[in-house]
């Protein structure tokens, strides 16, 4: 599990968003209900979204979006 990270500039609050987004709507739901299970079910936002922020913005759009799928199914985190 990477360490928890508080989100440090502007560009990894974009990429915050972004992640959020993209997997709400690849889910088809809110991306408030994301937001909350990325941060209330498990920290996947400060555990793991801000620090893979240098390797994972490098990717693709559907690459994050599978990874970030996977981490969910991993941790056991729904929406």
């Amino acid at each position: 599990m990477m360490p928890v990270e508080k989100i440090k500039n502007s560009r990894e609050l974009e990429f915050a968003v972004f992640c959020i987004e993209n997997v709400a709507a690849k889910l088809g739901v809110d991306a408030e209900r994301v937001y909350r299970a990325f941060v209330e079910k498990d920290d996947i936002l400060h555990g793991y979204i801000v620090p893979g922020y240098e390797i994972l913005h490098t990717q693709g759009r559907e690459y994050i979006v599978d990874d970030l799928l996977e981490v969910m199914r991993e941790r056991g985190v729904e929406v």
